[in-house]
């Protein structure tokens, strides 16, 4: 699929792409000019006002990438992982859906990503495990994270978004929530 000729946009929609860094993703959204800044508010909120603890976030939004084989999420948001402190093993784990070596807070979001995925909810059992070490208000936002990024995953993947021609992200730009990238 093309990208859409961002000179035909409206000044605000080319400001909302150079704004972001001209990640392809962005540049492809745009042939949805209706949505897509509601999409990118959602996102900016996602990663900048979040309330799951960075790490944890991205280890739920890296295993979504991997359960849709979507190869431009997975490596973007691996480096958003390292950034903000994700060890190897749990980026590892994302890939596979072990929670073998995980901490119990990480086994334990890999595990609800994994249900919501497959189940598309989380039952009394999972909630109370998450709720040992969450708040109400950071599981609600993981759960709002895991469908946003499946969402994501199927546009990645309905319209081929690749990396290439892709400057480096400015991950400094949009720092993930908590965290001091980029600051």
């Amino acid at each position: 699929m093309e990208y859409p000729d961002l000179s035909a946009l409206p000044a605000e929609l080319r400001e909302d792409v150079t704004a972001r860094g001209s990640l392809n993703v962005f540049r492809m959204m745009m042939h949805s000019p209706a949505l897509a800044p509601g999409v990118l508010a959602l996102g900016d909120a996602i990663l900048r006002r979040n309330t799951l603890p960075d790490p944890l976030r991205e280890l739920a939004i890296v295993r979504v990438g991997h359960a849709y084989r979507a190869a431009y999420e997975i490596h973007h948001h691996e480096n958003i992982a390292r950034l903000v402190g994700l060890g190897e093993e749990a980026i590892t784990a994302a890939a596979t859906g072990s929670t073998k070596g995980l901490s119990a807070s990480e086994a334990a979001v890999l595990a609800a990503t994994d249900r919501l995925l497959a189940r598309h909810s989380l039952d009394d059992a999972a909630r109370k495990e998450l709720l040992a070490f969450l708040t109400v208000n950071q599981l609600a936002d993981l759960v709002i994270t895991v469908g946003f990024y499946q969402l994501i995953c199927d546009f990645l993947n309905t319209f081929e978004v690749t990396t290439e021609g892709e400057a480096p992200p400015p991950y400094g730009d949009v720092p993930p929530a908590g965290s001091d990238v980029g600051r």
